[in-house]
């Protein structure tokens, strides 16, 4: 289960955020359920609120001139209930500007929920995935 914010690279009406779901699904042979908060209302993220809050007070004042900067200051942040956070740059170059085909949303295996199907839908694997993971036992 992946509750998602509805904006940046993981919003609802995303097509390459569901591709890339659909290969997860299919690597692993699970269905990926997915529920998107509604549009405008990541404030009420509870994430936000407990982590994102403590990160800031954490760097209050510290200018952030370098990556090594922030991951220190992101890694020592800790909460009053115990919450620890861990942080680790990624280096990994990623392509930009990928299009996802007409073709390609074709082949992803999306189910609507009944209720918002628009922002609540499930990912099931490909029927050969699981043929193939089954087969590997």
């Amino acid at each position: 289960m992946i509750v998602a914010d509805s904006g940046g690279s993981d919003g609802s009406r995303l097509r390459l955020w569901k591709w890339e779901l659909q290969k997860l699904a299919d690597e692993t042979g699970l269905t990926i359920d997915v529920s998107h908060l509604p549009p405008g209302t990541s404030k009420w993220n509870k994430i936000e609120h407990r982590l994102f809050s403590f990160i800031s007070k954490n760097w209050r004042g510290t200018p952030l001139l370098t990556h090594a900067t922030i991951v220190n200051l992101i890694s020592n942040t800790t909460t009053d209930t115990g919450l620890k956070v861990r942080c680790v740059l990624d280096t990994k170059r990623y392509r930009t500007e990928v299009k996802v085909s007409d073709e390609q949303m074709s082949q992803i295996r999306l189910e609507p929920a009944r209720f918002h199907g628009d922002w609540n839908y499930s990912i099931k694997p490909s029927p050969s995935t699981r043929r193939y993971l089954l087969s590997k036992k």
